[in-house]
């Protein structure tokens, strides 16, 4: 044979597309594992026309789900960021968007127990990645994950069922600290002063305030996209930031690992026009940002920057707080954060002391798109 078959799931989850895996479904060895990935979404070519990525970052992503290893969680799953032309499956970070298809996944493949006249069941899922239990609140129809519905997410045009996922005590996950360089720190670089803030929320990422790079933070991403300088810098804040964090040992390992941290522009809430040409007005958001993953200006905002951001709006003394709407602190509130194609609700609330994180929270929709055989190469 010059293919084999492995079985495999796509799913939609939120704004973004991966394919899942049932872990007992793959061989044990992790680089025959990584081979199946890197194929699958063709991580070879910078187009992934030989596979089913589409040369995007959220659209490069593989899931693995296997039976719970802890205590009161339903399954566990783990999350790979593909590269996209280059050899990459990193799983140091996760996505936000896609457990909402975890647990349309879990519902599916009959991992949990539903009633056949419930409307909604909670899927509590492990992430391996980053340590933290989820609570997923899943909408059913008929025993299965349900897809129709009236709730219309930011990034997409078509409505689908509300799915809740929140993220319990979800600072800390990567370095064990929710601000381990504290709330702020000054990064002096190629003459100039970065005021920044370092936040370990779920993914770890990196704010710089949009005019200590010249920029209002409204620009669209197609005005961004090509300025090499920007990005270069975006990068070399980055880096400087994983090491001082202790989450890699040198600049170079962190241009290895390019999933995490991440790194976001923010900037104070004013009106803007989305890629899309729809106007938002300064007091529809708390916040203005964009991000870049995996070096590319993400189209809208990864899940798990929409988390982590949220975070660090309420979070004293973070650059996020000094340039968001003032938020109260106590009790659970709703961040409006204004992307690239529009603006996105998140629950989050802090713990009593205000210093920490008790759980963050979106919703999304999912669905599943096709199940079946995922065809491998041989091996040459």
């Amino acid at each position: 044979m010059s293919q084999y078959a492995v079985p495999c799931v796509v799913y939609r989850g939120g704004t973004s597309r991966g394919l899942f895996f049932h872990k007992k479904d793959l061989p044990h060895d992790s680089e025959e594992q990584k081979r199946i990935f890197f194929a699958g979404i063709d991580a070879y070519n910078p187009s992934q026309v030989n596979g089913l990525g589409s040369a995007t970052s959220h659209t490069s992503k593989v899931v693995v789900i296997a039976p719970p290893s802890v205590e009161g969680a339903d399954v566990d799953y783990t999350f790979y960021q593909i590269g996209i032309g280059e050899l990459v499956a990193d799983d140091k970070g996760t996505c936000g968007n896609l457990m909402a298809a975890v647990g349309a996944f879990a519902v599916d493949e009959g991992m949990v127990r539903v009633d056949p006249a419930a409307d909604y069941v909670t899927v509590t899922a492990y992430n391996t990645n980053i340590g933290k239990m989820l609570r997923l609140h899943v909408p059913v129809v008929n025993g299965k994950a349900k897809v129709q519905g009236d709730y219309l997410m930011p990034g997409l045009i078509t409505t689908g069922a509300k799915y809740l996922v929140d993220i319990l005590n979800p600072g800390g996950g990567k370095t064990g600290a929710t601000l381990p360089l504290g709330a702020s720190y000054t990064l002096a670089a190629n003459g100039k002063q970065y005021p920044l803030s370092f936040v370990d929320v779920v993914n770890p990422f990196v704010y710089v305030p949009s005019d200590a790079l010249g920029l209002k933070g409204t620009e669209l991403n197609s005005e961004l996209a090509g300025n090499s300088e920007l990005l270069a810098e975006l990068d070399m804040i980055r880096c400087d930031a994983a090491v001082r964090s202790g989450m890699e040992k040198s600049v170079q390992d962190a241009k290895q690992a390019p999933a995490v941290p991440k790194v976001a522009i923010v900037a104070k809430p004013q009106d803007y026009v989305t890629s899309s040409g729809q106007l938002i007005k300064a007091e529809e958001v708390d916040i203005v940002a964009k991000m870049l993953s995996m070096g590319r200006f993400h189209r809208t905002f990864a899940g798990s920057g929409l988390y982590n951001l949220a975070a660090a709006v309420l979070l004293p003394g973070t650059v996020a707080q000094q340039l968001a709407a003032k938020k109260e602190s106590s009790g659970p509130q709703i961040v409006r954060i204004g992307h690239p194609e529009g603006v996105a609700h998140v629950r989050v609330a802090l713990t009593e002391d205000g210093q920490d994180v008790a759980f963050v929270g979106l919703e999304r929709t999912a669905r599943r798109i096709i199940k079946g055989d995922l065809y491998i190469p041989e091996k040459n």
